[in-house]
C-alpha cells in the first residue's frame, strides 16, 4: 500500500468566493464531469459516480462544488485535463475519495486523511454524541477521556472542539496513524488539550479516565474478504479486521478497563452490524459489576454503539 504524502489542503471556501481558475482551450467543465462520470459508473461505482467527479475536479481547481454548476461552459486548460484524468483514472481503480483529495468532513470539521489510517465514517459521529452528552453533564468539572485506537484522531479532535471541559489522550500502537492525527490536532490548534500517546489499547494511559471511548477493529476475517473494493484494497486492514468474530481488540480492551478507570467511568465502543448480544455477553462475564448497558442502532437500524459505565 503506498502512502501519500502529508496532506493535500482542502479548498478554502473564503479563496473560492469570486476566483475564476484559468479558463483553458479544452472541453467544457460540465462535459467533462458528465464524461468523468460515466467512467466511474462504469468502473462499479455508480451510486457515487456524479459526486465522486465533481468533487475531485473542485478538488483540483481549489473551488466549492456549487461553483462547478455556475460556470459548466468554462473549459478545462490542458493541465487540468490531466491532472482531472489522472483522478478519475484512480478512482475507477476504486481508490477512496478522501485519500485523493486527502481530507474528509467529520463533526463539522475537515480532517487530513490518508492511507494510513480508516476514513472516518458518519456512523462514528454516534460515537461522538455519547461523549459529549457525558461531559456536558459533567460541566463544568473537567473530564479526561481516552481515545483508544484514535487513527486520524477524528473522535479525539471533535470531542475537544465541543466539549471546552475535556482533556484528551489519544493513544492507538500505530506510529503512522499517530502522525496523522498529530497533523489534525495541530491543524484545529488542540495540542494544549489532546495528547498523543503510542499504546497497546489502554497500556500506556498515564492517569485514569472518566470516559473510555474507542472505535477499534470489529470486521470479522469472513466480511472483510467480502467488503467493497474501496475498503477492503486501499483502507489499513489492521484498522479493520479483529479475528474471526470481529472481537479480539474489543475483549482485550474490556479486561484493561478496570485498571485505567475511574469509578463510573463511561465506556463507549463502536460495534459492528451484528454484534451487540456478543459484546453484551463478553462485558457482563469480563466486567460483572458494569451497569447501564445500553445498545444504539445507526441511522440503518444496525447494531453500532454500546455504552455502560464500571
Amino acid at each position: 500500500m503506498t502512502t501519500l504524502p502529508l496532506f493535500f489542503a482542502p479548498p478554502d471556501p473564503s479563496d473560492a468566493t469570486g476566483r475564476m481558475p484559468p479558463e483553458g482551450r479544452g472541453e467544457r467543465i460540465g462535459e467533462r464531469v458528465a464524461a468523468a462520470a460515466r467512467q466511474i459508473a462504469a468502473a462499479g461505482n455508480p451510486a457515487t459516480a456524479r459526486l465522486d467527479a465533481q468533487v475531485l475536479l473542485a478538488h483540483l481547481l481549489g473551488v466549492e462544488r456549487s461553483w462547478l454548476f455556475a460556470c459548466p461552459e468554462l473549459r478545462l486548460t490542458p493541465e487540468q485535463l490531466v491532472q482531472y484524468s489522472a483522478l478519475i483514472a484512480r478512482r475507477c481503480r476504486h481508490e477512496p475519495v478522501a485519500y485523493l483529495t486527502g481530507y474528509r468532513d467529520f463533526y463539522g470539521l475537515t480532517l487530513a486523511v490518508d492511507s494510513r489510517v480508516l476514513i472516518p465514517r458518519p456512523e462514528t459521529e454516534l460515537l461522538v454524541e455519547q461523549v459529549l452528552h457525558a461531559a456536558t453533564q459533567a460541566a463544568p468539572g473537567s473530564v479526561t477521556v481516552a481515545d483508544v485506537g484514535t487513527g486520524s484522531g477524528a473522535i479525539a479532535v471533535a470531542v475537544a472542539t465541543h466539549a471546552p471541559n475535556t482533556f484528551l489522550y489519544a493513544l492507538d500502537n500505530s506510529r503512522a496513524a499517530l502522525a496523522v492525527a498529530h497533523h489534525n490536532v495541530a491543524q484545529l490548534r488542540l495540542e494544549a488539550r489532546v495528547r498523543l500517546v503510542a499504546s497497546d489499547l489502554l497500556a500506556s494511559l498515564p492517569v485514569l479516565a472518566d470516559i473510555v471511548v474507542a472505535n477499534l477493529p470489529y470486521v470479522t476475517s469472513t466480511d472483510y474478504l467480502q467488503l467493497d473494493r474501496d475498503v477492503r484494497d486501499y483502507e489499513p486492514p489492521q484498522a479493520l479486521v479483529a479475528g474471526p468474530a470481529g472481537l479480539d481488540l474489543i475483549e482485550r480492551l474490556l479486561t484493561q478497563l478496570p485498571a485505567h478507570c475511574r469509578a463510573g467511568c463511561l465506556v463507549a465502543l463502536e460495534i459492528g452490524y451484528n454484534q451487540g448480544k456478543a459484546v453484551q455477553a463478553l462485558v457482563h462475564s469480563s466486567l460483572p459489576g458494569a451497569t447501564q448497558f445500553v445498545l444504539r442502532q445507526d441511522y440503518q437500524g444496525h447494531d453500532r454503539i454500546v455504552t455502560f459505565r464500571l
